[in-house]
């Protein structure tokens, strides 16, 4: 049994062409006494654009690996997740997009989640923090929508 925060965000580009390195708001989580921010942008990898959500702990990597998290992704009847470790702070943004340590959707799947004419991106993402050590201080975490 995991106590967590779970969140849903939504994120529209009208022309979903125009990849140029977007960034949407970033989304910071307190939980357990602790913060964590949820990134969501799209860059070039390859030939082609892609959309990456990851989330980032504010503490050292050690503490970092006490968390884990999930990441959804879906739309037409079909779903993308990821789960994984957060990632601290201290890892410059660069670092952490550059491993691929996240969940990473192309844009043609984007496309496909977004449903309609395929011409405005709107990905809805979910996910869940969780400590995977149980402790007395362990509960529900809650968003905090402010950036």
């Amino acid at each position: 049994m995991h106590a967590g925060s779970t969140f849903n965000n939504r994120y529209v580009k009208s022309n979903p062409r125009e990849v140029e390195n977007a960034t949407w708001m970033l989304t910071v989580f307190h939980c357990f006494g602790q913060y964590f921010c949820l990134h969501f942008e799209a860059f070039q990898l390859g030939v082609g654009p892609v959309y990456m959500a990851f989330l980032r702990f504010m503490g050292d990597e050690e503490e970092a690996r006490r968390y884990s998290y999930s990441l959804e992704v879906g739309g037409s009847g079909r779903k993308l997740t990821w789960e994984g470790t957060p990632r601290s702070i201290r890892d410059s943004h660069r670092k952490v997009r550059d491993s691929n340590d996240g969940l990473i959707i192309q844009r043609n799947m984007a496309l496909f989640f977004s449903g309609g004419d395929r011409k405005e991106l709107k990905l809805r993402v979910t996910g869940k923090v969780w400590k995977e050590q149980h402790s007395p201080d362990s509960g529900v975490c809650m968003p905090n929508m402010s950036s």
